[in-house]
């Protein structure tokens, strides 16, 4: 059984959540060479690679599983410590987690600013895709992931947080100009088309960005229509809160949370374009099995406060 010393674990996670040697060794406090000399030494003891030396340094598949052990002894020493009654003369512990962009624009920020201060924790937020964060997970880059997949990657637990509903939107002179025909709706039957839909232009979240795209193909099954290819133009902006603008400001049509932009649809400075559907995406909470009181604690929160904001599934 090969012998792991903590020192060497976290130089290595350190490394690569620096990217560079010699951003970690500043952030520890030696020297870049006794940085070296840790990961030679680690990565003899393990027989492997587990360091690609790139800029930003990367794991190798044997490395994932090495970064895994290290944020949970990191975790594990950093609880002994608060029960010891040492948590808060230690470094604080850096929690990585994957979120969603609307879900950090929406709420979760509000839950990490209920975390107690007792914790001495810091969170390292990585912003990726729902449909796309567990591979974060897997490789031991986070240790907690907002997700849209409820089967657990290996190592974790899953719980459903709620379903976030979106509203396909757009301003009020966007309407004008590429709906005008629209009435009352894709409801109604008539007005607003899918083949009207795939002709006008799209903001899209990023390349990821997939729902703009299945409301458009929603539309022409709801007509019995034929799939198309996608068509019209698109604008790709990744940011939540810019992405709204986009919107607002007749950039295009899409999909933004309900919670964001109920009150705009209410008051006419945005115009909904199908009210009778939505779109609802699942969040789920997956987190590392190990028992840990900042996952804990944080887990509680996190449930919580995104019951405030996301609908019962």
């Amino acid at each position: 059984m090969p012998h792991f010393p903590s020192e060497q674990l976290l130089t290595f996670a350190t490394v690569l959540s620096e990217g560079t040697l010699d951003a970690a060794a500043r952030l520890l406090h030696i020297t870049p060479s006794a940085v070296s000399q840790r990961l030679k030494a680690l990565e003899q003891s393990t027989g492997s690679v587990l360091l690609q030396r790139s800029n930003p340094a990367k794991a190798t598949e044997a490395g994932e599983v090495v970064l895994r052990l290290a944020r949970q002894v990191a975790q594990l020493e950093a609880d002994a410590g608060r029960e010891l009654g040492l948590g808060t003369d230690g470094a604080q512990l850096a929690v990585p987690i994957v979120v969603n962009a609307d879900s950090l624009a929406v709420w979760f920020l509000q839950a990490l600013a209920k975390v107690p201060a007792d914790l001495n924790v810091t969170f390292d937020l990585h912003r990726d895709d729902e449909q796309h964060s567990t591979s974060l997970l897997r490789s031991g880059t986070v240790m907690a992931a907002v997700t849209a997949t409820p089967e657990p990657v290996q190592g974790c637990r899953v719980e459903s947080l709620g379903v976030m509903r979106y509203r396909a939107v757009a301003a009020p002179h966007f309407v004008d100009r590429w709906f005008p025909e629209l009435g009352e709706g894709l409801d109604s039957g008539s007005g607003l088309t899918g083949a009207a839909l795939n002709a006008a232009t799209t903001v899209d979240f990023d390349r990821k960005d997939t729902y703009q795209w299945a409301f458009v193909q929603s539309a022409f099954k709801a007509e019995g229509m034929p799939l198309p290819e996608r068509k019209g133009p698109r604008h790709y902006v990744p940011a939540s809160q810019d992405f709204g603008d986009a919107i607002r400001l007749g950039l295009g049509w899409g999909l933004i949370p309900e919670v964001q932009c109920g009150p705009e649809i209410a008051d006419g400075r945005l115009i909904e374009l199908a009210p009778d559907h939505p779109i609802d995406v699942p969040l789920y909470w997956q987190r590392w099995r190990t028992a840990s009181r900042v996952l804990d604690v944080l887990s509680e929160i996190v449930r919580d406060v995104s019951a405030l904001y996301l609908r019962k599934p």
